[in-house]
């Protein structure tokens, strides 16, 4: 990809290209100009010669004691052709109105210059003043060569005078070269100034723009932004500075907008989500109420008993509402997190009691699985995990949950493994995206929320599914150091209901 060349430096070479390309036409039109004004000279001067040259002829024809006529041009010019030369100061020759050469003042004759080509006798019949030049070479040396007709007083041609004329042009061509010299250091002064002027102009023609382009790259939402004030600019650049003027305006109207309609989706996301938290805990609970209310015999021996660790499992799950309820008045803020040192299987079994569902089993060593946690996340990362197996399993004709807690590798684990229908592998990498849900009712932020719980606590959670066959889900904390002393978990008692 090929680099991008800046407004500035487009500008800055343009003007230099256009001084370049303005000093090569001058020149190359000075040297068009010279060479057709040399050729010019030299047309006349050979014209010039040879209208003196036809003035001697006549002169001669006029006091010719010889016939005029073709046959005696030998005799007619002679030995005097040598003094006309030397009078003219040119070489000449004197041809028949055949081509053929009768004298000439240049020794010794050329052979090629003996006759006088077909061609060039055709085009000087044709030419319409008695007159033709063409350019003739001769030792790869060319030359003009001027022929015209020899006449008689009546008009009468005679004869072909042909002058020969060779181009000087030393003297004009060290004055074209000294004229060049001089034009080239005039050139390269202007190159000089064309590059200074050029600098500061596309400096002066960007400098708003490059301000333009500071102030966009620096616009965002959630700041404000400043506006752009540039004196004495150019209409273009005053249009884009009002536009861009005018952005700013409207970005910061559409960003009051934004912040509040941010602010309404917060509280529609956290009414959501408190709908769900607290769902949770009240279907276990209105199940746990009902059988209860079946079961409890007021006049059993242990009814007193009973009765207490019901009311404290309702006591626990009452206390989760709360700190939902806490949450949502802080305006979808998580609870502050608890660094209390938890045995994590009592917890758990403890999240377990108020499903009292007999298909639910729990496996956990005898010894206290210590580790600092959130006694009240880890019990929502719990519930919100046997939830979704339980339902899980509702269409499923022996439903079975099974519950571990257990330690692998200076790790705290809990897995929860169901048959039900399982994850579809097109759902794997969305399931705990928020708002995602496989179901026909609900608004998908268990899994969601479970997995922010976990990771907040610099934890793992993942799973394995077999559609139709078997699901686990396994949630690991790592163990954070415990004092030296320690030698009981702060874990609240197990009960068990009804």
């Amino acid at each position: 990809m090929r680099a991008q060349i800046s407004l500035r430096g487009r500008i800055f070479i343009a003007m230099i290209f256009l001084v370049v390309v303005a000093s090569l036409l001058i020149a190359g039109v000075t040297i068009y100009q010279y060479r057709e004004q040399s050729n010019q000279y030299h047309e006349q001067r050979l014209q010039r010669k040879e209208a003196q040259l036809h003035t001697r002829i006549d002169y001669i024809l006029s006091q010719t004691n010889f016939p005029q006529t073709e046959a005696y041009l030998d005799s007619i010019f002679g030995e005097v052709v040598f003094q006309v030369a030397d009078e003219q100061n040119v070489n000449f020759r004197i041809y028949n109105l055949s081509g053929q050469l009768i004298t000439s003042t240049q020794f010794p004759l050329q052979q090629e210059a003996t006759r006088v080509p077909q061609s060039t006798l055709k085009a000087l019949d044709m030419a319409l003043d008695g007159h033709f030049i063409e350019i003739q070479t001769l030792e790869e040396e060319q030359y003009r060569s001027s022929f015209s007709y020899i006449e008689d007083a009546q008009g009468a041609r005679l004869g072909i005078l042909n002058l020969p004329y060779y181009d000087d042009d030393s003297l004009s061509a060290m004055e074209l070269q000294n004229f060049l010299a001089r034009l080239l250091q005039v050139y390269v002064l202007m190159l000089g100034i064309a590059i200074l002027l050029a600098y500061f102009v596309s400096k002066y023609i960007t400098q708003s723009l490059e301000e333009i382009g500071t102030k966009i790259n620096t616009i965002a939402l959630n700041k404000s932004n400043q506006k752009i004030l540039v004196d004495r600019a150019s209409k273009e650049i005053s249009q884009l500075v009002d536009a861009y003027n005018s952005m700013v305006d409207q970005l910061e109207a559409s960003a009051v907008k934004l912040a509040k309609s941010e602010r309404e989706h917060a509280w529609r996301e956290m009414a959501k989500q408190v709908a769900h938290e607290i769902k949770n805990p009240l279907t276990p609970m209105r199940l746990s109420v009902q059988s209860f209310e079946q079961q409890f015999d007021p006049s059993a021996e242990n009814a007193r008993e009973k009765l207490a660790d019901y009311s404290k499992t309702l006591i626990q799950q009452i206390d989760i509402l709360s700190t939902i309820a806490s949450a949502f008045s802080n305006f979808a803020e998580m609870p502050a997190q608890q660094s209390e040192i938890l045995d994590v299987a009592k917890t758990t079994k403890l999240a377990l009691e108020i499903f009292n569902d007999k298909n639910i089993t729990f496996d956990a060593p005898q010894s206290p699985i210590c580790a600092r946690l959130d006694r009240t996340q880890l019990i929502r990362v719990v519930t919100n995990l046997v939830k979704n197996a339980v339902q899980a399993c509702a269409e499923t004709p022996n439903p079975s949950i099974e519950v571990r807690v257990f330690e692998k590798h200076q790790r705290v684990c809990i897995t929860i493994t169901d048959n039900g229908t399982g994850i579809p592998k097109k759902h794997v990498d969305k399931i705990f995206e928020p708002k995602f849900t496989t179901k026909s009712s609900g608004m998908g932020l268990g899994l969601g929320m479970v997995k922010n719980i976990v990771q907040t606590y610099a934890g793992t959670i993942d799973f394995q599914s077999v559609p139709n066959k078997i699901t686990t889900f396994t949630v690991c904390f790592n163990r954070k150091a415990l004092p030296n002393t320690f030698y009981k978990c702060l874990a609240p008692n197990s009960f068990s209901v009804l």
